[in-house]
């Protein structure tokens, strides 16, 4: 029984950020054939909403580093939940930032 539980406990997390990683992927399709992808005028505008998703990941997986050194959580699970959940508020933030206009 032990053994059943570890098995669901390393499994789970990575089930989980599978399960993000689809629902990103899926509504970034969709929305490249419909032709609604975010579009900045500006390079540097652009650039950074290509970037949102990577450094959602990036910032993530720090935080997960923090807290599986802060709270008794694996190091491993801490870092993929982190990059997953990272995805996901970097893909919201994509969201967010292409359909803010520009101010100029």
């Amino acid at each position: 029984m032990e053994s059943l539980m570890e098995i669901i406990l390393i499994v789970l997390p990575i089930v989980f950020v599978g399960a993000i990683a689809i629902f990103v992927i899926t509504r970034l399709k969709i929305k490249q054939k419909r032709g609604t992808l975010g579009k900045k005028e500006p390079a540097e505008a652009q650039t950074m909403l290509d970037s949102l998703i990577p450094l959602g990941m990036i910032f993530g997986s720090a935080l997960g580093v923090v807290v599986g050194i802060i709270f008794s959580i694996s190091l491993g699970n801490a870092i993929v939940l982190g990059s997953g959940i990272g995805m996901l508020v970097g893909y919201f933030a994509y969201e967010f930032y292409s359909k803010e206009e520009s101010r100029s």
